[in-house]
């Protein structure tokens, strides 16, 4: 039988094999192919099965970061926002009219809790959303005729409309300037037979010009028409019902489209010292 020598030791180059004399070579050929094989599929799936971790552990960081982290940092921004509203308020001799970045009102929703309020900002940046809810500079100002217009995130940085998919028909919402209250009711959602607006407003919302807006629809997000002086038209003028625009994304977690309410305006109360009688429907 052929013989070869290894280290001085005489090797068989042939070994039994299923009855079958096999070369030696093809034997160690054939299970280093194998355990390569193996290794080369365990690697593979290790390195799959390491992804999708890192992927889930970034995942977790980047809802940690969004859900909580950008909330202290709107905390922070809201708290200076509003401390630098009263103080310009407070200021017989400060510029009303206020300047990008800047609050310019307060919202309150009360059937959010007594505790809901905002500083609404002027301008709808990023960084500006980053401090509370931003007023569309080219819409209206609170109580003019027109739409007074203001967008915020739904999910971090504040989220402060986190819940307006709660709001129903008739809920107030309460604009505070440096003057005055202005109150706002939403618009019907489903039915127009309500009795919450005065009878002026509730003619034109029930079977006038304003009876196509809905209190709340979606929509997309390029459609800039819901904050045109009377949505959905190119209607301008001082005849226009002063109303109450707030859009968000939607749904939470995505930028997909945009959920608006509309609200009509109801009245003004001078600010004297009290609360609005609206402020205690929460």
């Amino acid at each position: 039988m052929p013989q070869l020598e290894h280290g001085g030791h005489e090797v068989n180059e042939c070994i039994h094999g299923g009855g079958l004399l096999l070369p030696y070579s093809y034997v160690v050929s054939d299970i280093i192919e194998g355990v390569t094989s193996s290794a080369k599929r365990f690697s593979w799936l290790q390195f799959l099965g390491e992804l999708l971790i890192t992927l889930g552990v970034l995942f977790l960081l980047f809802a940690f970061y969004e859900a909580y982290w950008t909330n202290l940092e709107a905390g922070r921004n809201q708290t200076v926002a509003e401390r630098n509203l009263d103080e310009r308020w407070e200021n017989p001799r400060a510029r009303h009219t206020p300047e990008l970045g800047q609050a310019m009102a307060r919202l309150y929703i009360p059937a959010f809790g007594p505790d809901y309020q905002f500083a609404i900002i002027e301008g709808t940046d990023e960084q500006e959303l980053l401090a509370g809810p931003g007023h569309y500079t080219d819409s209206q100002l609170p109580g003019e005729p027109g739409n007074f217009a203001v967008a915020g995130h739904r999910v971090g940085k504040g989220a402060p409309f986190n819940d307006l998919g709660h709001l129903n028909a008739c809920d107030a919402m309460i604009v505070e300037t440096a003057t005055n209250w202005e109150i706002y009711r939403v618009l019907p959602i489903d039915s127009r037979d309500l009795d919450c607006y005065p009878p002026d407003v509730d003619k034109r919302v029930r079977d006038g010009d304003y009876s196509h807006l809905l209190g709340r629809h979606i929509t997309d997000p390029s459609d800039y028409s819901v904050i045109s002086p009377l949505p959905g038209t190119d209607a301008e003028g001082p005849d226009l019902l002063p109303i109450l625009t707030l859009t968000t994304c939607h749904p939470q977690f995505s930028n997909a489209e945009r959920m608006i309410i509309h609200a009509v305006h109801v009245r003004t109360e001078p600010k004297t010292g009290d609360l609005p009688q609206e402020m205690m429907e929460g």
